[in-house]
């Protein structure tokens, strides 16, 4: 059975651009105080995009932590309080150049739920339109058409790494075999 940590008290240590930490102490149930680290992080979206062939858009973008460039899903980070349908059409139209006609969400994930706040909303965009990028001036990412089945192969076969990516794929793959 789990127990309910109470907050005793926090104190930001770093405030980003990105993300806050905070160190606060929290009392078990049994009174022990004990310290948790907490990244506060304003969360953000991913996007499945795919075509009418069944090609997920993809992209393939550097990640400085991991010092190499990352297959992914179109995804961006959420402002405070910004709606996250909102944010992942415009990550869509800006990453891929696309704007669709179905926008379904696949549900949210908590990437690392022990010591980070930041919740991942999802979706499935489809009826897809071309049209031009509008990068962010610091964002570089080549776009790639990959058959949604080969994507799935490609993550039971450890070849991309992203979660977020892994998650929403396979939930698209689970849903669209459930449809039929």
């Amino acid at each position: 059975m789990y127990s309910v940590e109470k907050q005793i008290s926090s104190e930001q240590k770093f405030d980003g651009k990105i993300v806050k930490l905070f160190v606060d102490k929290a009392q078990l149930e049994n009174g022990d105080i004990v310290t948790r680290e907490v990244i506060k992080h304003p969360g953000g979206v991913c996007v499945v995009p795919l075509d009418d062939d069944n090609n997920v858009i993809l992209v393939r973008q550097f990640r400085y932590p991991h010092g190499c460039a990352l297959l992914e899903v179109p995804a961006g980070k959420l402002e405070y309080g910004e709606d996250p349908e909102k944010c992942g059409l415009r990550e869509l139209k800006e990453e891929t150049g696309c704007t669709c006609d179905s926008f379904v969400s696949l549900g949210r994930l908590l990437p690392t739920p022990a010591y980070d706040t930041e919740i991942t909303y999802m979706y499935l965009a489809r009826g897809l339109h071309s049209g031009e990028q509008k990068l962010d001036e610091d964002e570089f990412l080549e776009v790639e058409k990959i058959p949604l089945e080969k994507a799935a192969e490609m993550i039971m076969n450890n070849e991309i790494d992203d979660a977020k990516t892994q998650i929403a794929i396979l939930k698209t793959v689970m849903l669209l075999n459930k449809d039929h």
